[in-house]
């Protein structure tokens, strides 16, 4: 028998009927439509599915454009055919948009060497039925002046995020490197606040947008949530909603996996701070 070849899969899905994007049982599931999927396209006959990595968990509710999974394949089909057969299998909320070849070692957790999340708030205006899935609304137009003036003043190093986090099993360190996080009012009501890290804690994009949507809404101040890093605990907040979070880009080391991972700016490596 051949050996399994090793894929890496560029995937997009829209988080809203998703319980999350790892595997559990009885729930429906971004890694769970993956793997049938591929068990469809790839699986003998009387085998048992294989699993499928992620480079990051994502909750109920929150999308991506970047999230990066790996597989084994039987089938030796050329990359294109792979990236479309499984999209034929897929979802109508999910769709792989590259496929590469790797290592068989390739953990798409493990090697990554950072995560961008974008969050996106909807502000001083009615709520649209048409931007629910997507964003955060707020009726309050928000002072993102104060906001980016708030970003600018944590630290960018690596230290303990505990206190932007919810709580950690026993074991798990709070470390984290954050490269960059800047708020910028891209239309006349849509704010967009973009993080960087080495990787995140749980909750960390959203209770961070959610603190910095109340520094907008002229209920803390910049110097205020600077000071939020050194406090408690999970004590920074209130946690956004899931619908405004897209996980924007997991990017790798050059041509780990050989595709632009770069769907976000700024760049992990040697983009701005």
């Amino acid at each position: 028998m051949d050996t399994l070849r090793r894929v890496a899969l560029l995937v997009e899905y829209d988080g809203t009927d998703f319980s999350g994007s790892q595997l559990q049982p009885g729930r429906r599931t971004v890694q769970g439509a993956i793997e049938d999927a591929v068990y469809a396209y790839d699986a003998e006959p009387d085998a048992e599915p294989r699993r499928a990595a992620l480079a990051g968990r994502t909750d109920a509710g929150v999308h991506a454009r970047g999230q990066v999974a790996a597989i084994d394949l039987n089938r030796r089909d050329d990359l294109a055919t792979v990236r479309d057969a499984i999209n034929h299998y897929l979802p109508d909320d999910v769709a792989v948009t590259g496929a590469a070849d790797v290592a068989e070692s390739f953990d798409p957790r493990r090697c990554a060497t950072s995560r961008c999340y974008r969050y996106r708030i909807e502000d001083g205006r009615p709520r649209s039925p048409l931007s629910r899935r997507d964003r955060w609304h707020v009726r309050k137009r928000l002072d993102d002046g104060a906001m980016e003036e708030a970003a600018g003043l944590l630290p960018r190093e690596e230290r303990d995020w505990s206190a932007f986090a919810s709580p950690l099993e026993d074991g798990r360190s709070p470390m984290r490197t954050l490269h960059h996080l800047s708020v910028v009012r891209t239309g006349a009501h849509t704010v967009e606040i973009t993080m960087e890290a080495d990787a995140f804690l749980p909750h960390q994009v959203r209770r961070t947008a959610g603190a910095l949507e109340r520094v907008g809404a002229g209920a803390s101040t910049p110097q205020a949530f600077a000071a939020l890093v050194d406090g408690e605990v999970a004590s920074v907040g209130p946690t956004a909603p899931p619908q405004g979070l897209t996980l924007e880009a997991v990017r790798y080391a050059p041509g780990v996996p050989a595709w632009d991972c770069d769907n976000a700016a700024p760049s992990g490596a040697g983009g701005p701070r």
